[in-house]
């Protein structure tokens, strides 16, 4: 009984703050957007409107994040992939160009209506109940002075104690009444939410392009990868391990001869297999973590936020390991937002937060930095967007100038 209590109050106020936003950010983000757009013709467009749209999808994605996390319905992404090096005039023309683009400035004047209304009916069968008692307790002797009809509570006219308290009896059948609708409703809002934003036949097989592509993206990210190893194994252990080599030739020959000089040399290939140790133990690092092969990804995060400049905090709640592409891609993708916000953010402190539910492996990365972080071409974060769509994952990145920035990644997989 408490449990369930809770459960209505929390989708009550979850539904509340959900209405505040599907009117006030969806109207302020659909208005930005049609004078982005209008302007293009005029030049000005071409430079807000892929900032515009950048918003717009990153609301799109955190509504997302929310109707799985708060419904369980799940509303998958279907955008083109931006190239990395492209100008304001080509990523406007790629996002006009892009259909799931178009069906998030549908989405917003559905939400802004009909996303307000399903989101405030469980709201206020949640609150509007407490007028009721209000009233019943005496509150009807400020809103009415008793002899005449001065305040209705619904279709109820107060106008006096009697009628008060069959305002707070209807608030009652309205809470009776708020027990079993207040969860349907909020799920009704999310298959609302999924109905405009989620893909149709034709977005699916725009899906299907997007991982291709995303495959692609992944498999030349591998041989660019592969190309640094050779080059830092050439170019540092393996010329180490050469000077090594010879420089024990060089001591065979003068063990005799110069004694002297011979120790010096096997004190210096000393020094060089110890550099060559840790160039490779570092190499082998930035591959696959050590850590993360023997402890997992939750004690591969600790032991990343302990190296951090700042001050961290870990919440870590998995109940096993993801298959190890997965896990190796939400690493390297938290290790880059760490980066992002101790380099460019100046954070002083940030939270970490790692869990899996519903079929989803879900982390969030906050940090108190100066804000105005953007999925941009060539940041780091269209890079970690890029490695979470190889595997059908998505990130959503909150911002304000001033922070805090929150970026949250999702994967969907399994635990073992």
């Amino acid at each position: 009984m408490a449990d369930r209590a809770r459960a209505v109050g929390t989708a009550g106020l979850r539904a509340l703050g959900l209405a505040a936003v599907s009117l006030a950010g969806s109207l302020t983000l659909f208005v930005a957007s049609v004078l982005s757009i209008v302007f293009v013709p005029l030049g000005v467009g071409i430079v807000t409107t892929p900032l515009v749209l950048a918003a717009v999808r990153a609301f799109a994605d955190w509504r997302r994040i929310v109707a799985a996390e708060w419904g369980g319905v799940r509303i998958p992404p279907t955008y083109r992939p931006l190239p990395p090096d492209a100008g304001s005039w080509r990523r406007t023309l790629i996002l006009l160009g892009d259909r799931a683009v178009w069906r998030d400035l549908g989405w917003l004047p559905v939400d802004m209506t009909a996303g307000f209304v399903t989101t405030l009916l469980p709201a206020a069968l949640l609150l509007y109940p407490l007028e009721g008692f209000a009233l019943a307790a005496g509150v009807w002797r400020v809103v009415t002075d008793g002899t005449h009809i001065g305040y209705w509570y619904a279709f109820v006219p107060i106008s006096g104690q009697g009628t008060a308290l069959a305002a707070a009896a209807l608030g009652a059948v309205l809470l009776v009444a708020a027990w079993f609708l207040i969860p349907l409703l909020l799920h009704a809002h999310f298959r609302l939410t999924r109905a405009v934003l989620g893909p149709d036949r034709g977005e699916l097989a725009e899906r299907v392009r997007v991982l291709t592509e995303t495959r692609r993206d992944a498999v030349d990210t591998s041989a660019a990868e592969l190309r640094r190893i050779e080059r830092d194994l050439h170019d540092g252990a393996q010329a180490r391990l050469v000077a090594m080599g010879m420089d024990l030739g060089t001591v065979e020959a003068l063990m005799d001869r110069d004694p002297r000089r011979a120790r010096q040399l096997l004190a210096q290939a000393r020094q060089n297999s110890a550099d060559a140790l840790v160039e490779l133990r570092d190499l082998v690092r930035g591959i696959h973590p050590p850590v993360l092969a023997e402890r997992g990804l939750g004690d591969a995060v600790r032991a990343l936020a302990l190296r951090l400049p700042v001050d961290s905090e870990v919440t870590v709640d998995l109940g096993g390991r993801p298959d190890a592409p997965v896990e190796s891609a939400a690493y390297f993708a938290i290790s880059e937002v760490l980066t992002n916000a101790v380099k460019h953010a100046e954070a002083e402190r940030v939270w970490i937060d790692l869990h899996h539910a519903d079929g989803m492996l879900r982390a969030a990365v906050t940090d108190n930095g100066r804000g105005g972080a953007v999925i941009g071409a060539g940041s780091g974060l269209a890079g970690v967007e890029r490695r979470l769509g190889t595997f059908d994952g998505v990130l959503a990145v909150s911002s304000p100038a001033g922070g805090p920035t929150m970026v949250t990644m999702e994967i969907p997989c399994a635990l073992s």
